[in-house]
């Protein structure tokens, strides 16, 4: 009987369901009690995390067990507001293959030029969603030829996702939109903003093309945000770690970021903080312009 008991890969991921679990229990007992601000700003935090969770677990399952992991798969569609299913094709097919390079669906200078500002961040989530969806579509064609089984496991999440928004409409539509719609469109829009924040003046030229040009460069695909993101949010600000070890359990992000990557690449893209960049650059950039990014790539290479 115990071996059927399902087994966490890492006692790190205690966390992980501790932020599944708070997150359904502050819309519950706001929904029964009444909104109130401190927990709906702590619920709004919790759809950031999820949206982690969500990436963490698609590059190494959370457990030892398939069962377990299918489960998790439908509970994070539950708790996301979108199927879980769509960073295989977005994220593991096209980001990870292409690393912001010019084959990458979603770069972040392919809408509009090779920037790093405030407008460009807060439309990136739309623009990438605009290109991303007809390739979600195009995979799912392919898969349902080739995977039928797998196919229907990803129309399964498509159908509880719209299924529980119905429902919960039904209930009481102001407080759905509120409590479950809005923070899930929230974490959304980070989840797909996140990009931009990796990637925008990052060097996004083919790896060996650049690696002639820049010593080091190889690895400039992207940025990397040290500081309380970090254990807040599962070690997401270490990003070139990630990239050069996708199957690395995210807890052992911080020693491969300290001891690998973080002097490898260029000094401008190992930022301090996650809120002090996004002053720096998005809010002071604004009006003093020494305080923008600048862009490691050449005009010529932008495409």
């Amino acid at each position: 009987m115990p071996a059927l008991m399902p087994r966490l890969r890492s006692w790190r991921d205690l966390q992980s369901l501790a932020y599944m679990a708070a997150l359904p229990l502050l819309v519950w007992w706001q929904w029964r009690h009444g909104w109130n601000p401190w927990l709906y700003a702590l619920e709004l935090f919790l759809t950031l995390g999820i949206g982690v969770i969500h990436h963490n677990h698609t590059h190494l399952r959370m457990w030892q067990g398939r069962w377990a992991n299918r489960f998790t798969d439908y509970l994070l569609t539950l708790l996301q507001g979108h199927p879980t299913f769509v960073f295989w094709p977005a994220h593991v097919a096209n980001h990870h293959r292409h690393r912001h390079g010019p084959l990458d669906a979603a770069r972040t200078y392919r809408f509009g030029g090779d920037h790093n500002h405030l407008g460009g961040y807060l439309l990136h989530p739309l623009q990438a969603a605009a290109v991303l969806y007809p390739l979600f579509l195009r995979w799912l064609a392919g898969l349902r030829l080739r995977q039928p089984g797998a196919f229907w496991y990803c129309m399964g999440q498509y159908a509880l996702w719209l299924a529980s928004w119905a429902a919960l409409l039904a209930l009481d539509w102001r407080k759905a939109l509120l409590l479950v719609i809005a923070p899930q469109l929230h974490g959304l829009h980070w989840l797909l903003a996140t990009n931009y924040l990796q990637h925008a003046h990052a060097d996004g030229r083919p790896l060996a093309r650049a690696a002639r040009h820049t010593r080091g460069s190889a690895l400039n695909y992207s940025r990397n945000f040290e500081g309380l993101v970090n254990p807040l949010l599962f070690n997401i600000g270490l990003h070139t770690a990630h990239h050069e070890c996708p199957q690395a359990h995210w807890s052992q992000l911080t020693r491969l970021h300290r001891d690998q990557y973080r002097h490898r690449v260029d000094p401008r893209l190992n930022e301090p903080g996650l809120a002090p960049y996004m002053l720096r650059v998005f809010v002071l950039g604004l009006v003093w312009k020494p305080a923008r990014s600048r862009s490691l790539m050449p005009p010529e290479a932008v495409r």
